[in-house]
């Protein structure tokens, strides 16, 4: 009964923002790894951004300071903040936790941006 729901993806300009989230159910982003993945077309999915603990975060190489990963613990929900969107960034994102205590791992069905003028 895992669930993690991704929404907010959408179509944006080329320099524009968008916030993605990612509702978890059944699992909590408190104790739990997390993380985004992105996967063009064509393109292997590769990772946008991880909370790897509770004082470290991880970033793809293509980021460079504009995407930025949080959590509300309140909501049980992480963010994914994405500013100076480029076309590459098009891709379907998806939501990625993993159980800190067995290495289980749950994804979500993922949320397409489209970034295109």
């Amino acid at each position: 009964q895992v669930q993690l729901v991704e929404s907010g993806g959408g179509l944006v300009q080329p320099g524009g923002s968008l916030r993605l989230s990612c509702a978890a159910s059944g699992i909590s982003f408190s104790v739990n790894g997390m993380d985004w993945y992105r996967q063009a077309a064509g393109k292997e999915c590769e990772l946008v951004a991880a909370i790897t603990s509770a004082t470290s975060t991880k970033y793809g190489d293509f980021v460079k300071g504009r995407f930025t990963i949080s959590r509300d613990y309140a909501k049980n929900t992480v963010y994914l903040q994405m500013n100076s969107l480029k076309p590459e960034d098009t891709a379907v994102y998806y939501c990625h936790a993993t159980r800190r205590l067995t290495g289980m791992e749950y994804w979500g069905k993922g949320t397409l941006v489209t970034v295109s003028s």
